[in-house]
């Protein structure tokens, strides 16, 4: 059984990587980000407030594994929603179990609290980061694919409003954990970024 704690900032290509190594090493992979745009949704469609914990518990338990494949999770909107719903202790306590119970079998969890909260026995650690002005040109392209319409500019402005909440917040901040490998994404490619990682893995689980 092998798990592989993926965490980072916004936009820093954990997804992709997460999908890279899930295929190399024949493990599940899990986003984790989407169990929180899932709660998000949650709230919204029932007309309650993010803000509000109790809005955002009572989402949370309720959530199925079949409401993650919903595309509409990418969008701007819902991400920003879920990082609101993300701070709430309730919360985050509600899909620790969904968490773990994916990750006893062996799996690859990408998120911000993987490996401190999460998993923190995980066999690998790696915190992926890149600049803002890196992260918000790729979140940029992404949206405008979905057709949404925003300036460059404002996703910067997103992106370090984000930021400065997933590192702040009392509930499982963003940090790396202490024996995490650091990967910085910024100018390299898909390819590039996967072979670090399978480099940095496969030293770590030989020894």
């Amino acid at each position: 059984m092998t798990v592989i704690a993926i965490d980072g900032t916004f936009a820093s290509g954990k997804g992709t990587l997460g999908k890279g190594l899930a295929a190399h090493y024949d493990l599940p992979y899990l986003d984790t980000g989407k169990l929180y745009r899932a709660t998000a949704k949650r709230v919204l469609d029932a007309g309650g407030d993010v803000n509000n914990p109790e809005d955002g518990k009572r989402a949370a338990h309720a959530i199925s594994p079949n409401e993650l494949s919903d595309p509409i999770l990418k969008s701007g909107p819902i991400g920003a929603a879920a990082s609101k719903v993300s701070v709430h202790p309730d919360v985050r306590a509600a899909l620790l179990a969904f968490q773990r119970n994916f990750a006893q079998a062996g799996g690859i969890l990408d998120g911000r609290d993987i490996g401190t909260v999460i998993c923190p026995d995980a066999d690998v650690k790696l915190y992926v980061t890149a600049t803002p002005e890196e992260r918000a040109k790729r979140r940029h392209a992404e949206l405008t694919g979905y057709g949404e319409v925003l300036s460059i500019d404002d996703v910067l402005a997103q992106l370090i409003e984000r930021d400065t909440r997933d590192s702040t917040r009392a509930a499982a901040p963003l940090k790396p954990a202490d024996d995490a490998h650091m990967l910085d994404t910024t100018g390299l490619s898909i390819a590039e970024v996967l072979a670090a990682a399978i480099k940095i893995c496969d030293a770590v689980l030989e020894t």
